[in-house]
């Protein structure tokens, strides 16, 4: 995974914001974002899984701050923490589909960190050429070496003080499309038709 990390060529877009984020991307492209963005001292959080175990090393490595939990196991504690870090006016890097799916579908626990630390909801698209897409849930994405990337940012979504469910479900419904949107783009700028 260095060997492949080092050789990367990104373009990308300017962030957005630059603290009290939460920067929302697919599961499957989580590694290419995690290499860039490494050494900022962001935050993530990590299920407690055999396979969470390994994403805990690797995103130790790259400089990031972990926290624990899923969706099954350790989550509610994740989420107070998490909001705790937002409300310091730390970073987040989320996968908000992950770390079970389904595929491009935002979860609530994003949504529940965004409506409880008043954070920026940012989407990301992210796309590289040439690559292999794993045959996984996911279809993860892993660049080749000396790959170009493209990541791309949407423009922040905020979830309302005291929102109702029905504003919720608005504000994830918006971001599920914008991070949608985003990422056909990373991958147009690279060529793909979208169903490769």
């Amino acid at each position: 995974m260095r060997t492949i990390c080092v050789s990367l060529r990104y373009k990308v877009d300017k962030l957005p914001v630059e603290s009290k984020a939460i920067y929302c991307g697919w599961h499957g492209r989580s590694i290419t974002f995690a290499n860039f963005f490494r050494k900022r001292g962001w935050w993530v959080i990590i299920s407690h899984s055999s396979d969470g175990e390994i994403q805990r090393r690797i995103f130790e490595r790259f400089g990031y701050q972990i926290i624990r939990g899923s969706t099954g196991r350790g989550g509610e504690r994740a989420l107070v923490e998490a909001i705790r870090v937002l409300r310091d006016g730390g970073t987040m890097a989320m996968t908000p589909d992950g770390p079970r799916g389904p595929s491009g579908v935002v979860q609530g626990g994003v949504m529940k960190m965004a409506e409880k630390s008043g954070a920026a909801l940012v989407p990301v698209g992210i796309s590289a050429r040439p690559r292999v897409l794993v045959k996984s849930w996911d279809r993860y994405m892993i660049p080749s070496p000396l790959a170009r990337c493209v990541i791309m940012f949407g423009e922040p979504l905020y979830v309302p003080d005291k929102a109702s469910k029905e504003q919720v479900e608005e504000v994830r419904l918006k971001l599920e499309s914008e991070i949608h949107r985003v990422q056909a783009e990373a991958e147009r700028r690279l060529g793909f038709s979208g169903t490769e």
